[in-house]
């Protein structure tokens, strides 16, 4: 059994060997709470909570940090345009952040620290790069100076003689264009901290290679983010890290992007779907499957049909779980998961692959259950549940309790009307009146319902909006 795992850094699938036996650490670059989530924001912490998820299943001690950056210029932005302090915009949207995550079914992270409360450890590698002469102060902000790091550009692969950094308004005394800041000196009314080249606040690059350092140590094992990450983010963590002295990350690893119309999903560009809004719309439950199931370094092109074949799907895996409960009650998890689903999640979590062993299992449970084998139906599902599990997606999980009925307050009188007519239709099929039976059936499909005649008489179920 080896975890293998597509390494950016590397550029290819590499197997997976932790720097401790037994024992992995991660790091994942979360929100920048600059405003409310979308999907695609959502998308990088679901696939790393499925990662998260199947090394623990393969037998791993996880530490898995998420940080806020909670401190940046879009934050101080709009903190003078909505005229509000800037930590209330910066609490706000991590309260957001923190109720979709949550919402989607992804684990809390060990730990999730935020930014501003790592000052004393950002200064702290500031001086360790000065003193090593990395990094140098001009003007009252810190640089760092790219051309003393002879591996910079290592991992997006560019060439340092052909690149520019992005101008940064109000930056001054740089030796070379393409150093970047560490610490930038204050403004009038933005917040700031002392530091011992004066008065300031951290620049992104280096809250996140303080926070690891701080949490994982000089080393850890895996750094991950969305692709839009590689260059300048991570890059310049590396930099930053390596020279102060660390390891840093073993592997790079990297989510793809949601898109519209082929773009990246952006506030900027206007084309955000909101995770708020999205959970009024379609059942969370639903949302996990659409953003979990495919591959997560292969794009997700959004559209609502897409989000409806995702919702037919689930309903299929969903309506064997209620046949099962129905005839043989709640069946714990097997201890392990079919082979074919182990291979295709240690080959780089080929969640796709992995999902076709989950759909093959619930068509053969169906086949059991058309064939009255009982056993054979509860032995199927035991195995799916343990593969739900991995995935996030096992609707008997208390943490989907109560989402999957779409109101469970109403159920029981909608259960008693549909029962109602039901009864009709089973009057008319009695006296062989088909017609008006279809024409009833017919009717309730028309309302969302979809009956489903069985041995022990018709049931109904939600279908697919």
């Amino acid at each position: 059994m080896t975890i293998r795992l597509y390494d950016t850094s590397a550029r290819q699938i590499r197997d997976f060997t932790p720097l401790k036996p037994g024992c992995v650490s991660i790091y994942l670059c979360g929100a920048t709470v600059q405003a409310a989530p979308h999907i695609g924001h959502i998308r990088s912490g679901l696939n790393f909570d499925i990662m998260r998820r199947w090394f623990d299943y393969r037998g791993y001690e996880v530490t898995f940090i998420r940080n806020v950056t909670d401190i940046d210029d879009k934050i101080i932005t709009k903190s003078v345009d909505q005229n509000r302090p800037w930590w209330s915009i910066g609490y706000e949207n991590e309260r957001a952040f923190t109720d979709g995550y949550t919402a989607l079914g992804c684990l809390p992270p060990t730990y999730e620290p935020r930014a501003t409360g790592h000052i004393t450890e950002m200064v702290e590698m500031m001086r360790g790069l000065i003193e090593r002469g990395h990094a140098y102060e001009a003007d009252g902000s810190v640089y760092f100076d790219v051309r003393s790091w002879p591996s910079y550009l290592e991992l997006s692969r560019q060439d340092l003689d052909e690149m520019r950094q992005p101008a940064e308004e109000g930056i001054t005394g740089k030796r070379d264009p393409r150093d970047f800041a560490m610490w930038k000196a204050a403004k009038p009314g933005e917040p700031d901290w002392e530091t011992p080249w004066g008065r300031g606040r951290p620049g992104w690059h280096l809250e996140c290679s303080a926070m690891a350092h701080k949490y994982l140590g000089s080393a850890f094992d895996i750094h991950g983010g969305g692709l839009d990450l590689v260059f300048p983010h991570h890059e310049n963590e590396i930099a930053q890290a390596k020279a102060y002295g660390d390891e840093f990350a073993h592997y790079w690893v990297h989510n793809a992007w949601v898109t519209m119309s082929g773009e990246k999903m952006s506030k900027s560009l206007g084309n955000s779907v909101l995770v708020s809004e999205m959970v009024k719309q379609w059942r969370p439950i639903v949302l996990r499957y659409y953003l979990g199931t495919p591959h997560y370094r292969s794009t997700i092109e959004y559209s609502e049909d897409a989000l409806r074949e995702a919702e037919s799907a689930f309903a299929r895996i969903e309506g064997f779980v209620q046949r099962v409960v129905e005839k043989a009650g709640v069946v714990e998890p097997s201890a392990e998961v079919p082979p074919a689903f182990a291979e295709a999640m240690d080959d780089d979590l080929g969640v796709p692959q992995a999902l076709a062993v989950v759909h093959t299992t619930v068509r053969q449970g169906n086949s059991a259950l058309a064939a009255d084998d009982k056993e054979a139906a509860v032995a199927r599902f035991a195995e799916l549940r343990a593969m739900l599990g991995v995935l996030g997606l096992d609707p008997l999980d208390p943490h989907w309790a109560g989402e999957t009925d779409r109101g469970e307050d109403l159920h029981g009188v909608v259960d008693t009307l549909v029962r109602m007519v039901l009864d009709q239709r089973e009057a008319a099929r009695s006296r062989k009146d088909w017609a008006t039976a279809d024409a009833i059936r017919d009717q309730l499909g028309q309302s969302g319902l979809v009956i489903e005649d069985s041995p022990q008489g018709p049931r109904w179920s939600l279908g697919p909006r």
